[in-house]
C-alpha cells in the first residue's frame, strides 16, 4: 500500500452545464492566452467512496480512484476554501478494494476507512484543451465533458454534458489579474450558450445534489 503523502495542488475551476449541440467557446480574447492546444481525448473512469451517512461529503471531503488519464490514480479532494479553491491530494493507481495507507491517514478525522464503500461510479469521455501563453505556460486547462454516471446507492444513472474550466500554473499571479480571466472565461462560455453548472462536483450530481 501507499504510504507516502501524495502530491498536492490547488483546484481553481469554473463549472458550466451545456446541451449536447453547443458549441465550443471561442478563447481568442482571453487575457494571456495565445494559443490553444490540439484537443486530447481522455476516457475517465472513476468509482467514488464514502461510508453509509456520508460521512466523508459531509465534511466537504472526497475520495476517489480513477483510471484514465495523465493523472489516473487515488485522489481526495478536500473541502472548498475562501477563495474557491479545493486541495487535491493524488497517489498512484492500485486496487480498488485496497485502500492506501496514506488515503485512509489523510480523511482519518471524518471516517474510517473500513467504513467505505462504493456510493459513485462516473464514466467520463473528456476533451481537453490546454490554453497557453506566449512563452508556451499552461495558462488554463478547458474540458468538454460527456458523462455518464450511477448513483451505486440507489441504482439510478445519470448523463449530461458539462464544461470545466481550470487554471493552471502559467496563470495570473494576482487576485485581481485572475478574476479577470475568470471573469472572461464565463463570458466566453456563455456567448456559446453554457450556463450555471447545476451541482458544483459530479459526485453531488450523480448522488441527486
Amino acid at each position: 500500500m501507499t504510504t507516502d503523502s501524495g502530491s498536492h495542488s490547488v483546484e481553481i475551476e469554473l463549472k458550466f452545464d451545456v446541451d449536447e449541440g453547443t458549441p465550443l467557446p471561442d478563447w481568442s480574447r482571453l487575457p494571456g492566452v495565445a494559443s490553444v492546444g490540439e484537443p486530447e481525448l481522455r476516457e475517465l473512469d472513476a468509482t467514488y467512496l464514502d461510508t453509509d451517512d456520508l460521512a466523508l461529503a459531509h465534511a466537504g471531503y472526497a475520495v476517489r480512484h480513477r483510471i484514465g488519464g495523465p493523472d489516473e490514480g487515488w485522489h481526495i479532494k478536500g473541502p472548498r476554501g475562501a477563495d474557491g479553491g479545493r486541495v487535491e491530494l493524488h497517489w498512484p493507481l492500485g486496487p480498488v478494494d485496497e485502500i492506501p495507507d496514506a488515503v485512509a491517514d489523510a480523511v482519518a478525522s471524518a471516517a474510517r476507512a473500513a467504513d467505505f464503500a462504493p456510493i459513485a461510479r462516473i464514466r467520463n469521455r473528456r476533451t481537453a484543451y490546454a490554453l497557453r501563453d506566449a512563452e508556451g505556460g499552461l495558462v488554463a486547462e478547458f474540458v468538454d465533458d460527456h458523462v455518464a454516471a450511477t448513483d451505486e446507492r440507489a441504482g439510478e444513472d445519470r448523463a449530461w454534458r458539462e464544461w470545466e474550466f481550470e487554471l493552471g500554473p502559467a496563470a495570473p499571479a494576482s487576485a485581481d489579474e485572475r478574476a479577470a480571466l475568470l471573469a472572461a472565461a464565463e463570458t466566453a462560455v456563455r456567448a456559446a450558450g453554457g450556463r450555471e453548472a447545476a451541482s458544483d462536483s459530479k459526485l453531488a450530481r450523480t448522488l441527486g445534489a
